[in-house]
């Protein structure tokens, strides 16, 4: 078994500072890409991952909406809620700008500015979740009451 040290990325940080314990992970990424790839490189339900997806609203505002690896978002329904146009993912470089990470690597952990966050509502209600830590192919274990302690995120049905 080749054991791989855990990267120190500012989603690491931002956990150790809010006192959250997770589960490293680590894997190939360009083997196992998305979310779903990275369910199937730790070996959970794709469910129980979830993707941290910013999206930019049409007034230009950036959002992030953390939803189950294996649903889609409702950007309808996340247009409707904010009161806005519409809602569509953010560029590559917004994204980095908002965030300071690369898609395929982006936590809800530690982003460069705080951005309104939702969380699909069926997450809220599991207990172990599997997110981004701010690297592609690396991911953290923790618990949904930590994410939701540390983040605050706002529940919403926003599943297609």
């Amino acid at each position: 078994m080749v054991v791989v040290k855990e990267p120190v990325t500012n989603a690491v940080r931002a956990m150790r500072a809010a006192d959250i314990r997770y589960e490293p992970f680590v894997y190939d990424y360009e083997r196992h890409p998305g979310a779903l790839g990275a369910a199937e490189a730790i070996g959970v339900d794709p469910h129980l991952t979830v993707k941290t997806i910013v999206l930019e609203t049409s007034e230009g505002e950036g959002v992030i909406v953390l939803m189950n690896g294996d649903h889609e978002i409702s950007t309808k329904n996340l247009a409707r809620l904010l009161g806005v146009k519409s809602v569509h993912p953010a560029s590559l470089q917004r994204g980095r700008r908002w965030t300071g990470y690369e898609f395929g690597g982006t936590s809800p952990f530690g982003t460069r500015q705080k951005l309104r966050t939702f969380i699909n509502a069926e997450i809220a209600g599991m207990d172990r979740v599997y997110v981004n830590a701010g690297r592609r192919g690396f991911v953290v274990g923790l618990a949904v009451s930590d994410l939701i302690r540390a983040l605050s995120p706002e529940p919403a049905d926003l599943a297609v």
